[in-house]
This record gives structure tokens, C-alpha cells and sequence, in this order.
């Protein structure tokens, strides 16, 4: 184990976590937004800057791609870390002024009226839905697409439109809940993506259970399994 402080007290982690994984399991509040345990850190936020001394040093940096280091002292609210993090609020309020959790942010730090021009967006570019899409999925139907201000995430116009497989993970890490999901009987759509599938039947109970494309996936990249196994819905599995 790997012993540091966090605003004065003693915790450990383990080799291979950040800062910001330790710090929330010893329930020090730093608020993120692009950062998800099961994806690799990605700093895209920045909302989880702190205070980090080590040795003589010390640096503002992002938490969640900081490792754990033995001996190193962070600071979760000093006055430049606050100071660091309304900024970045309030960039983030100019961009997606009607975003909940955005709002609640801006509310938490004080941050008024931005000062930098108004958009009217509901991503932060926190780049959640491609890594999960890539890392985890292991689909890459998502990319970055643009620079700059015209920056966005989406589907490349290069990539096969049947790439999605509407499984729904870009919809369930979002953290500001813009992509939707919509789902009947017979099809399943991701709003954002404009992507359309049909939903397959269980051969057991007759029910519809999960899109025809998610599954056949899951036939070519699953050994061991019959293949029988994805025509049955969880319940009749």
C-alpha cells in the first residue's frame, strides 16, 4: 500500500490507482466529470484539479490521471484550486448554459453570469462516450470530429454507419444525460447518433430483449458460449 495525505489526513492506495479514485473512496468531495472507473483517465475536465506537493514541489494538477505516490501531500481546496475550478465552470456554463448538472456546479462555486460567449450545447467534450465505446465495447462507432470551436463528438462520416451496435454505454456514462435513448417493441434508437435498430426476439417467451446488431456482436467476440445462448432473453437464459 502507498501512504499520502489528503488535506492534512493519512490514506493509502494501491499501486496503479490515482488520486482522485483514492480520494473518493475516503469521501474527500472533487467533483469530475469526464472520469469513469472503468475507462482510463483522460483529464478532458478539469474539474478535478488539486494541490499536489512533492518534495519542494508543487504543482496544480488533474487528479485523475495523477498516480499515488508515496509520500506526496494533496490539497483538495485551497484558494488557487477553487479559484482554478470556477474558471473552468464557468467556461463549461458558457457552453452548456442549460445543462443540470452544469447549473448545479455553477451553483456549488458561485459562478454568475459567464463572462465568454454563449453557446447553446449539452456536451462537454468530456469524450466519456468514445472511450467506452472503444475501450470497453471495443466498437469505435464514436469519434472526435472537428477542432477548436467546432470540436464535437459523433459518429465519423468514415466509419460504417452498421459500426454502432446500439448497446447504449455512450448513454449510460454521458454525464450530462444528452444522448437518449428510445426503445419500443420493435427498435431501439440512439437519439444523438440517429441510429436505428431492430430489437430481437426471445425464442423462449416471444419478448423483445436487445437490438439484433448487439447481439450478433456479442456471437463473434464471445468464445465458449453456444451460440444458441444469445436467442434466449436473461430471463430464459
Amino acid at each position: 500500500m502507498i501512504k499520502f495525505t489528503i488535506d492534512g489526513f493519512e490514506v493509502e492506495g494501491e499501486q496503479g490507482q490515482n488520486v482522485l479514485q483514492v480520494a473518493l473512496e475516503n469521501g474527500f468531495d472533487i467533483p469530475h466529470l469526464c472520469f469513469h472507473e472503468a475507462l482510463e483517465p483522460y483529464g478532458a475536465c478539469r474539474l478535478c484539479l488539486v494541490e499536489i506537493s512533492k518534495g519542494k514541489k508543487t504543482s496544480l494538477t488533474t487528479s485523475c490521471n495523477y498516480p499515488v505516490l508515496e509520500g506526496i501531500s494533496v490539497k483538495t481546496d485551497t484558494e488557487k484550486v477553487i479559484r482554478a475550478r470556477k474558471i473552468v465552470v464557468e467556461l463549461m456554463l458558457a457552453r452548456c448554459p442549460d445543462v443540470p448538472a452544469i447549473r448545479e456546479l455553477a451553483e456549488k462555486y458561485s459562478v454568475g453570469s459567464p463572462r465568454f460567449r454563449l453557446d447553446n450545447d449539452d456536451c462537454i467534450l468530456c469524450g466519456l462516450c468514445e472511450r467506452v465505446c472503444r475501450e470497453v465495447v471495443g466498437v469505435e462507432a464514436i469519434s472526435f470530429l472537428g477542432r477548436g470551436s467546432n470540436r464535437k463528438v459523433g459518429p465519423a462520416p468514415d466509419i460504417n454507419p452498421k459500426t454502432c451496435i446500439a448497446c447504449g454505454a455512450c448513454v449510460y456514462v454521458c454525464p450530462t444525460d444528452c444522448i437518449k435513448i428510445e426503445e419500443n417493441e420493435k427498435e431501439r434508437t440512439i437519439v444523438r447518433w440517429s441510429r436505428t435498430l431492430p430489437m430481437k426476439t426471445c425464442k423462449v417467451c416471444n419478448r423483445t430483449f436487445a437490438p439484433w446488431f448487439q447481439l450478433e456482436y456479442f456471437k463473434k467476440i464471445t468464445d465458449g458460449i453456444p451460440k444458441d445462448f444469445w436467442d434466449k432473453c436473461p430471463d430464459c437464459r
